[in-house]
């Protein structure tokens, strides 16, 4: 019972994924983007779009990550806290360097989006 509840998780996380890939990617990015370029005047240009989905995918991929990593760590750090609260201020700081995902992901969509 146990596996095939952990494996309709692990499905329905994919197809969440997958959602957000396509409608971060394909919809939103490619129309916001566009139409601050000369791209937008002359049509659908596929070099643009694949530059607004990888932009897309480097944030989200950098966001999805910073929340599952501080979901873990942040749980863990408030079971340590209330166990030894004189670890607090070290705790705060692996949540924070978990943090710094969402970041690296973002610095990395600005740099491929200065690169189009």
């Amino acid at each position: 019972m146990t596996s095939i509840a952990f494996k309709k998780k692990i499905s329905l996380t994919l197809l969440a994924t997958a959602f957000m890939l396509f409608a971060s990617g394909f919809v939103f990015a490619p129309g916001a983007y566009a139409a601050t370029t000369a791209a937008a005047a002359t049509g659908f240009d596929l070099n643009l779009s694949l530059v607004c989905f990888s932009a897309a995918l480097a944030f989200g991929m950098g966001a999805l990550a910073a929340g599952i990593s501080i979901g873990k760590i942040g749980s863990a750090a408030m079971g340590a806290i209330s166990e030894r609260p004189e670890i607090a201020s070290q705790a705060l700081i692996f949540i924070a360097l978990a943090e710094g995902l969402v970041i690296f992901g973002f610095i990395t969509a600005l740099m491929i989006l200065g690169k189009a």
